[in-house]
């Protein structure tokens, strides 16, 4: 009769413990959902991104600025972008209608620390499967890129 008890206390603890786990396992789930909701309702153009780009002016576009950045576009970027259509990255046409000026900015010069913090960076890993590398750009470099895409709308 004691062996019985025993198994059954030990059957019931075992269920009880493994149900707890299937709760973490769900809240990790519903934790990741909210995060795709939460990125999904910010509006992109708000989201600046995670790096030393916090603020940038916008004015009429600087062609010469714009011809820099497509020489660095070509020489660093397009083993991986393609303007037009998805490669290894997206898409960058229209880009500057999709996210703001500092969240572009920033996923330049900072792409570690933006797939790490940044939900919209993080959706694009997921998508592609494939982080973006940094190309230690300074941020006249970046500006010139962005500027550049700025004339491919």
């Amino acid at each position: 009769m004691k062996k019985m008890k025993l198994i059954s206390t030990l059957l019931l603890t075992g269920l009880f413990l493994v149900s707890c786990g299937g709760d973490k396992k769900d809240n990790a789930a519903s934790e990741t959902k909210t995060e795709a909701v939460k990125t999904e309702n910010l509006d992109p153009m708000l989201d600046k991104g995670v790096g030393p780009i916090t603020r940038i002016e916008i004015g009429a576009l600087d062609q010469a600025l714009a011809d820099k950045g497509k020489a660095i576009f070509a020489a660093k970027c397009t083993a991986c972008h393609k303007i037009e259509k998805k490669y290894i990255g997206p898409a960058l046409q229209g880009i500057t209608k999709k996210q703001s000026p500092e969240w572009i900015m920033n996923m330049i010069l900072n792409p570690e620390n933006m797939l790490a913090n940044n939900a919209t960076a993080k959706a694009l890993l997921a998508e592609f499967n494939a982080p973006m590398a940094n190309q230690n750009l300074t941020q006249d470099e970046a500006r010139a890129v962005y500027e550049y895409f700025r004339t491919q709308e």
